[in-house]
């Protein structure tokens, strides 16, 4: 037996102010069921899950990151800015990804990276 995929579910308090949020960093919506509180989003092959009702309990928090692959990080942070997120400059790490890091509007925390060239990382 195998998996077949895996979609993250991120819990979220208002699913429509989230899908908005989420649209700007290219996702579309492939299926809303508002009574469920509930969305699935695509942006690409990927695939995302907003629900209502996961949302942590007061006291527990978040430890979980979702990490973002665009083909091509410096236009996705600039449509990211270009529909008007709060965005910080992309930065190289010292894992060799060129990235920035926001949160959704419920603290879901997102890394978008893309890997550099190994010459442009000071990497052999």
């Amino acid at each position: 037996m195998t998996l077949q995929r895996l979609i993250p579910m991120q819990p979220v308090e208002n699913v429509s102010a989230s899908i908005a949020f989420y649209e700007k960093l290219g996702f579309v919506v492939e299926d809303h069921r508002e009574a469920w509180g509930w969305a699935m989003l695509r942006c690409g092959e990927c695939r995302l899950m907003l629900d209502r009702s996961i949302l942590p309990h007061a006291g527990i928090p978040r430890v979980s990151v979702l990490y973002l692959y665009p083909d091509d990080i410096v236009e996705f942070h600039r449509r990211a800015r270009a529909n008007g997120l709060d965005v910080p400059a992309l930065e190289t790490t010292f894992y060799g990804m060129l990235e920035f890091r926001i949160e959704d509007p419920d603290g879901n925390r997102l890394w978008i990276g893309q890997a550099m060239p190994s010459d442009a990382s000071g990497e052999a």
